[in-house]
């Protein structure tokens, strides 16, 4: 199988608060720092520098391999950095890979790979990587540990593309965490999941287990959009999993879940970047806590549904 060109995109988030926080002129320069260190870190791995998007990068590399290898390094480096800042000016990266045919025209590139790799970033997240089954196919063995995400559904494109996300931390934190209210756990009868009814003010939407994924989020590309400022653009993602409903935080600020009716569970779930088993009803805040009464506030019924609660560390 011949290797294909592979598209990165590099997307720093928070930037907005940085500049808020920092004033224009020296986060400006922090930012360009940044970016000219992105750069350098996607050449030193053989890639090409396409262009600076502002608080990203668009980089080229001639297979997938190399382009791995180069945002592993990224986010592996980065991180460290950033455990040295102050939370409120930390600048996380999110980032998407893919491979396929590119046609450059005047040292720019398009083509689907472009297309899709700048989508991917877009949905992957702070601290995460989205690269595409092609690129995955790229890769030696078990040399970089990746997860499937399923088919994944890519504003602009028919059909949709399995897309894994890959794990760059060191150590990978896999774990379940049972809330000791839960334990012994107690299971449904029927485990399968079958559909989720959301509402927010007077916006009310259901949703079958064949059509998840779906997104939460503040733009018109979020299947279900919830428009106020702490909304990230496309805050959470809703899936169907192994017969369960999983909500998956992918946002800058956050995202909190309640159950109702659930001895021991009536506690808020705080979720960063973590994801966990949707069943019953409840309330999903975004952005900020329930216990906040302003916080945009998202109301969830499930259809089935496991009544384990379970929730994984993304980071």
């Amino acid at each position: 199988m011949s290797a294909h060109p592979t598209v990165v995109f590099a997307d720093l988030t928070g930037s907005t608060r940085v500049f808020e926080a920092m004033g224009n002129a020296r986060a400006t320069e922090t930012v360009t720092r940044l970016i000219q260190w992105i750069g350098g870190v996607c050449e030193a791995h053989g890639g090409r520098v396409v262009k600076s998007l502002g608080d990203g990068v668009f980089a080229i590399f001639a297979n997938g391999a190399t382009a791995t290898r180069a945002v592993l390094e990224l986010q592996r480096n980065h991180q460290k950095r950033l455990q040295t800042w102050p939370a409120p000016l930390r600048m996380e990266l999110q980032i998407g890979v893919a491979s396929g045919e590119v046609v450059e025209v005047d040292g720019d590139c398009y083509g689907d790979a472009v297309n899709l790799a700048s989508r991917l970033s877009d949905l992957a997240g702070p601290s995460q990587i989205w690269a595409t089954e092609s690129v995955i196919d790229e890769l030696m063995g078990g040399e970089v540990r990746h997860r499937s995400l399923g088919p994944i559904n890519i504003r602009g494109k028919n059909e949709m593309p399995t897309v894994h996300r890959i794990d760059w931390q060191d150590e990978v934190t896999e774990f379940l965490t049972m809330p000791a209210s839960l334990v012994p756990p107690v299971r449904a009868a029927d485990s399968s999941f079958g559909q989720i009814e959301l509402a927010w003010l007077d916006v009310r939407s259901m949703f079958r287990a064949a059509e998840l994924p779906i997104h939460l989020g503040r733009v018109d590309e979020a299947q279900f959009v919830v428009n106020d400022p702490r909304v990230s653009r496309l805050h959470a993602r809703i899936e169907a999993r192994q017969g369960s409903c999983v909500l998956v935080d992918v946002s800058t600020y956050g995202t909190w879940v309640r159950f109702h009716g659930t001895a021991g569970a009536s506690g808020e779930i705080a979720l960063r970047r973590d994801e966990c088993v949707l069943h019953g009803s409840g309330e999903i805040g975004l952005g900020a806590p329930l216990s906040d009464f302003s916080a945009p506030t998202i109301s969830f019924n499930t259809t089935g549904g496991n009544v384990l609660l379970a929730r994984r560390d993304l980071r």
